[in-house]
């Protein structure tokens, strides 16, 4: 017998409406400091963004011309995406005469694309 898409939704919810009080008060104003964070794994969830990141988690520090050689586009989509990341606080950048290097703006950023590919990793 095949199961229906209703059969197994049932499945995974809970039968009777039942909360636990005492969890639920603990937690539901917790919730909110997440507020924000959202926008850093927007800018995380675009995969060029995301190999831009990743490749300045393996070189500490990368020209916009080598990151749209790394990306396979122009410096002008690059610098695009680059410039986003460092609006959303991800990367900083710093001018050399007329070359524009960037990097990751903390090891926090390291970390989260770190972990992220750790854990599609483990998924493999």
């Amino acid at each position: 017998m095949v199961e229906s898409v209703n059969d197994k939704l049932e499945k995974d919810t809970c039968e009777t409406f039942s909360f636990d009080e005492e969890k639920v008060n603990r937690v539901k104003p917790r919730v909110e400091e997440v507020a924000g964070v959202e926008m850093i794994f927007k800018a995380l969830s675009d995969a060029t963004r995301l190999k831009i990141t990743y490749a300045l988690t393996i070189e500490e520090e990368l020209c916009v011309c080598d990151v749209a050689n790394i990306i396979g586009s122009t410096t002008a989509t690059a610098s695009h995406h680059l410039r986003l990341l460092r609006n959303m606080g991800l990367a900083k950048y710093r001018k050399e005469g007329k070359l524009v290097f960037y990097s990751l703006k903390d090891q926090h950023v390291y970390q989260l694309v770190s972990i992220a590919l750790e854990h599609a990793k483990e998924g493999e």
